[in-house]
């Protein structure tokens, strides 16, 4: 494995020089009324009708055919009724994050493959958050949309070192996130964690996108919190710009190992995240990635056949 001999780089004064920039009100304003177990969507509707932009967003989002509503929704506090506060909440958190960040132009990294791998591995987590019985399958969903959300801050502020450590990966033969560690003593996992607790995130959502990578660093504490594993198992998944999986055999080990008789198949999965993601992209503007997992899946069982 490539590694970079740079001395250390201290996370914090890298992330204070990306002036991270703040949270729209109207995101901050949700994210404290979700805390609140009283808040119904009277109360939760108030700040995203102050948002004309987020507004449309949400009714966009709420009449996509990801959920298949019979007739349209036109009103906010019907939308958030009908769907949940918690799902709105990270619909919110996310537009506010994909909206925040820069476009690093380093290396191979592209916004546009970031995001397309940010939402699989969402609606994965989402899905495997409810086979482990999680508490709150939402949850993980928007931890596993965010975990790679400090990547195009990160690439902004160190572009040589992340030219290098994008190229070092191999086409995924290597993890981002362990060459990071090997250069750097942290990764982006660390950095996200970081910019959650910033933006004052609860501390419980932060440890999910912090442990994103528990996989490698630590299965058996992953396995014990069932978001944790959904998350960190999502993180497996073969990132777009990649063109196989070499990662595909340990998701299929990892996932098999911890599933009970009955639960869906690793092919079963796959195929339920693509037509998610199908009907989910279109509303946030992400075109159609050239390889579904199911393809890609395809190709690194007949690679190892």
């Amino acid at each position: 494995m490539t590694t970079c001999q740079t001395g250390a780089i201290d996370l914090k004064r890298v992330l204070a020089g990306a002036q991270l920039p703040a949270l729209p009100q109207s995101a901050i304003r949700l994210l404290e009324l979700a805390q609140d177990p009283a808040t119904g969507p009277k109360e939760f509707a108030v700040p995203i009708e102050s948002d004309p932009g987020l507004t449309g967003q949400v009714l966009r989002f709420v009449n996509s055919s990801y959920f298949g509503f019979a007739r349209e929704i036109a009103a906010v506090k019907q939308a958030i009724a009908l769907v949940g506060i918690r799902t709105i909440k990270n619909f919110a958190l996310w537009s506010a994050v994909f909206s925040l960040m820069p476009n690093p132009k380093c290396g191979a990294l592209e916004l546009k493959h970031l995001w397309q791998d940010s939402l699989r591995r969402a609606l994965l987590a989402r899905t495997l958050a409810r086979i482990f019985s999680a508490k709150e399958p939402e949850e993980a969903f928007a931890a596993a949309l965010l975990q790679d959300m400090a990547l195009p801050l990160l690439a902004k502020e160190l572009p040589q070192h992340y030219g290098k450590l994008l190229l070092a990966r191999e086409q995924g033969k290597h993890r981002l996130s362990s060459l990071e560690e090997s250069c750097f003593g942290w990764s982006h996992a660390d950095a996200a964690a970081v910019m959650a607790r910033q933006w004052n995130l609860p501390d419980a959502f932060a440890l999910l996108i912090e442990g994103h990578t528990a996989i490698d660093r630590s299965p058996a504490a992953a396995a014990a919190e069932p978001g944790c594993l959904a998350v960190s198992l999502s993180a497996l998944l073969p990132a777009i710009a990649d063109a196989g999986w070499p990662e595909c055999a340990k998701f299929e080990s990892c996932y098999q190992r911890v599933t009970r008789h009955g639960s869906p198949s690793t092919l079963d999965l796959l195929q339920q995240t693509d037509r998610e993601f199908d009907d989910f992209a279109p509303v946030l503007k992400l075109g159609s990635p050239n390889k579904s997992l199911v393809a890609a899946h395809e190709e690194a069982t007949a690679a190892v056949a």
